[in-house]
């Protein structure tokens, strides 16, 4: 009988801020549980990555010369570092900041001044193994047009891991299986539209305030205010509009991160 080898060393992680100190103190108190590799700057963080493979990186957003979002930008448009999940450190905790930061593809972000419980946290939930393929945010598109699916997939695929499914009747079957971070729904489908799904998805305990979009190729002020009473995060008439469809998805899930990490910080 073979037995494989299996690694036990700790996670290696590269930490990016300009500031030394923050450096010098993250790493001593986590160096017991994780490889810490500081970097002052974007430019040190790919001198390390010539020679190491981190599982993750810690990246500030303001920094000098090349700030954190240029440097994501960098690190998610070269396929050998693409797949490393990168977590913003960040004394930005608005809306617009966090939706920049997961439209260029953050997994997640930690607020500073944080704790050390708090960063080990987060580190952790997107260093375990069950998380290593659903990094991103998970969004759930129901259209029961095949090329409308087709499309979403491909505007959010780089942002977002993106489940599809023409038959509405088998939403809860589906739900057993994945957690949506946001629904996407059209309008008028057969067997059960997209206003029908709502009550569906919010008698889900964990989906009472996920955020829901809706797709219409009709967009009448019926649709609109029936759209805006369920309580949609936002409203896209079909042909839908790359652009327009990224930044709606983007606000939404940085709605929902915000007060989902006001929720568990109480």
């Amino acid at each position: 009988m073979s037995n494989e080898n299996v690694s036990t060393d700790p996670p290696k992680i590269i930490m990016v801020d300009d500031v030394s100190f923050t450096l010098i103190s993250v790493r001593e108190r986590l160096k017991s549980k994780y490889e810490i590799y500081p970097a002052q700057s974007a430019e040190s963080l790919f001198e390390l990555l010539d020679n190491i493979t981190p599982d993750l990186i810690l990246l500030d957003i303001n920094m000098p010369e090349v700030d954190g979002y240029e440097t994501i930008k960098r690190l998610k448009e070269d396929p050998s570092f693409s797949h490393i999940p990168v977590v913003f450190l960040t004394a930005r905790n608005d809306k617009n900041s966090i939706k920049k930061g997961m439209k260029l593809g953050a997994v997640d972000f930690v607020i500073k001044p944080f704790t050390d419980a708090e960063l080990m946290e987060c580190i952790d939930y997107h260093l375990s193994p069950g998380n290593q393929d659903s990094v991103k945010p998970v969004v759930l598109a129901v259209d029961d047009n095949q090329s409308i699916l087709q499309s979403v997939n491909a505007m959010l695929e780089d942002m977002c891991k993106v489940y599809t499914l023409p038959e509405p009747e088998k939403l809860q079957t589906l739900m057993q299986h994945i957690t949506p971070d946001l629904f996407i729904l059209d309008c008028n489908m057969p067997v059960l539209n997209g206003f029908e799904l709502v009550p569906i998805i919010r008698a889900i305990p964990e989906h009472e305030e996920t955020p829901i979009m809706f797709l219409t190729s009709d967009g009448t002020p019926d649709n609109v205010y029936v759209a805006t009473h369920l309580g949609a995060s936002g409203f896209i008439v079909k042909p839908i509009d790359k652009e327009l469809l990224r930044s709606r998805v983007g606000t939404a899930l940085a709605d929902f991160m915000i007060r989902r990490r006001v929720r568990t910080s109480v």
